[in-house]
């Protein structure tokens, strides 16, 4: 398994959308909100997802540089039409117009249609922590995962993420699946060939499976049984019936060759300006207390360090940015023939010596 620099692979990103006529600003943001999901470990939202996003930019079932509407129906309340774009530029559209909302009223209530996938849900919430603002994020998604008791796909993996600003470049992010794995990790298992743990999923016949590829026909379970189910359902009436965009199995997959145009997918995000709540100097002393009170409860054995939410993230990437970004040898090869495709050559590895490992004998 090769590493890579993640500036190159983002100025790869950046070449391959580039030749296709995305312009920069959403080139920009796809390819850091890719890279960075690599980089925190979350390969599965990663760069394995650039050559679906680029066929489907070719086939014109998604818009690489949509005309994105806004709409603010109050002070606080700001819907927003993604022009059948991808995730990722509309979301990012979004966040920014809503920042700038939350700072006047304090909060900002943002509703997303017409979307496609979105990547990361802890991308969103990262960056209005860095304009210290509290985040939660919420998506819809093709339908992969039964209703708790039921063996057919109904909601789609339907993610949650919370971010907290903690003053120190360490945001806490919370970032999960109502379902009990995301199901990008069992797309990406079916691309590599390998089999996934026991208790992920079923089959069509709703009978347990660890094939991946018997998963995706089948399928994700909820996370926590019915629970799972409910905020799965709680996710789905936000951002598919609130948000005015497709819900449940109405929701299209990027992935069927069989559909055609674009998911219509929903997302919704809720934003609060810190500093209008209490002032911010007490707010960091206060979570940073509250953080490192955690971490100092006593440890059970096998555990050296008790981490909260996001602490994972960062040390990943920052041993990515010195280390570089492993990419299996399918994503690899993917990407090689994407490059060819569009006429721009792959990044080669970092040499050993280029990170200061000693080889292994």
């Amino acid at each position: 398994m090769s590493s890579y620099n993640d500036s190159s692979l983002k100025q790869f990103c950046e070449q391959v959308l580039e030749s296709m006529g995305m312009n920069e600003l959403n080139r920009r943001v796809l390819a850091d909100s890719l890279v960075r999901a690599n980089l925190e470990g979350v390969d599965s939202h990663g760069l394995s997802r650039l050559a679906i996003y680029t066929k489907r930019f070719r086939d014109g079932r998604m818009n690489m540089n949509p005309d994105v509407g806004f709409e603010r129906r109050s002070a606080s309340v700001l819907a927003v039409d993604g022009d059948n774009g991808l995730g990722h530029i509309v979301s990012y559209r979004a966040l920014v117009e809503g920042i700038e909302m939350a700072k006047n009223s304090g909060m900002a209530a943002i509703s997303v249609k017409n979307s496609n996938h979105f990547g990361t849900a802890s991308y969103f919430c990262q960056l209005a922590c860095e304009h210290n603002m509290a985040c939660i994020a919420f998506t819809n998604s093709p339908p992969g995962v039964a209703p708790w008791g039921g063996k057919s796909s109904f909601f789609g993996t339907n993610p949650i993420a919370f971010g907290f600003p903690t003053g120190n470049n360490q945001p806490v992010i919370v970032d999960l699946s109502t379902s009990i794995v995301a199901r990008g990790k069992i797309i990406l298992a079916a691309k590599q060939g390998t089999e996934i743990p026991d208790g992920w999923a079923i089959d069509e016949n709703g009978l347990p499976t660890t094939d991946p590829k018997e998963a995706l026909r089948g399928s994700v379970l909820p996370l926590g049984g019915a629970k799972g189910s409910a905020l799965a359902l709680a996710v789905e009436i936000l951002t598919g019936v609130i948000s005015g965009a497709a819900f449940g199995p109405h929701v299209k997959n990027m992935y069927d060759e069989n559909e055609s145009g674009g998911s219509n997918i929903g997302h919704f995000f809720i934003l609060m300006d810190i500093e209008k709540f209490l002032n911010l100097e007490s707010y960091f002393t206060s979570i940073n207390e509250l953080l490192q009170e955690m971490k100092e409860v006593p440890a059970v054995p096998g555990v050296n360090e008790i981490r909260y939410p996001g602490e994972r993230r960062k040390r990943s990437r920052d041993k990515g940015i010195q280390e570089g970004i492993s990419l299996s040898g399918s994503v690899e090869a993917e990407l090689r023939m994407l490059g060819e495709l569009h006429g721009v050559k792959f990044p080669r590895p970092i040499a050993v010596e280029e990170v200061g490992i000693a080889p292994s004998n």
